[in-house]
């Protein structure tokens, strides 16, 4: 049975928290890495910047480790900070290394738009926990829906359909970015598209996708629910 996360001593971790400190840890920490180690400590710009790049990788690797199982979607952004880090510092070029945070989002981005065609959407790995609350019964409503609802398969893979159509178009302007605006404006101006970009998807998927899918999930549990009293009552009227 899955559970829902929880902090130390079993207090539930609101939902809003464990969705946000993924994305301060990712886009905040970087950004201050950045001019702290190109400001403070007067590394060069292709250092700072990869320097700065560690704690995210470090942050996937730990999530994918310390998971039950492999998280398709971390991985593949594990593996493509990696090799776009190890490239862009071969290269030793700021710009690159800039552009390869779009190339991070396009590849992301492209693999979940495929996904979207086979019956595990990429995204679908967050979506599920927010819609079932991690409960056992929102569970077991979800596995229902998902074998006899088409309107609810069709909403789960709109949810991963408009994060892949987000993250590309971050992607786009990224690489626009990287090679047109100077290298320390970009460090936060790409933070920026991300935010703005992750902040759309949400309310876009959310309120196309996740907030009705909620609402099957909790129609379906409450009608489960019904039925199992009504059945249970019967017997109990027939019963000699």
């Amino acid at each position: 049975m899955s559970q829902n996360p929880s902090a130390a001593g079993g207090k539930p971790v609101n939902p809003l928290v464990a969705s946000l400190t993924p994305l301060v840890v990712d886009a905040g920490v970087p950004i201050a890495s950045y001019y702290v180690l190109s400001a403070g400590f007067g590394l060069s710009t292709v250092a700072a910047l990869g320097w700065s790049s560690v704690v995210p990788a470090l942050r996937t690797a730990w999530g994918l480790l310390g998971g039950r199982g492999v998280n398709g979607l971390a991985l593949l952004i594990l593996i493509v900070n990696v090799v776009g880090l190890a490239m862009s510092a071969v290269a030793g070029d700021a710009r690159l290394m800039l552009a390869k945070d779009s190339a991070v989002s396009s590849v992301v981005g492209i693999a979940v738009l495929l996904s979207v065609r086979t019956k595990r959407p990429l995204m679908t790995v967050g979506l599920k926990p927010w819609v079932t609350k991690g409960s056992e019964a929102g569970e077991a409503a979800w596995e229902r829906l998902m074998a006899g609802s088409e309107r609810f398969r069709r909403a789960e893979r709109r949810f991963s359909a408009i994060w892949g159509t987000a993250l590309l178009t971050e992607c786009v302007l990224k690489v626009v970015g990287a090679y047109t605006v100077p290298v320390d404006t970009m460090v936060w101006l790409g933070t920026v598209l991300t935010v703005v970009a992750v902040l759309l998807a949400m309310l876009v998927a959310g309120g196309s996708c996740a907030d009705p899918m909620e609402k099957m999930v909790k129609a379906e549990i409450e009608g489960g629910a019904a039925t199992v009293a009504a059945e249970t009552g019967a017997v109990v009227g027939v019963a000699p």
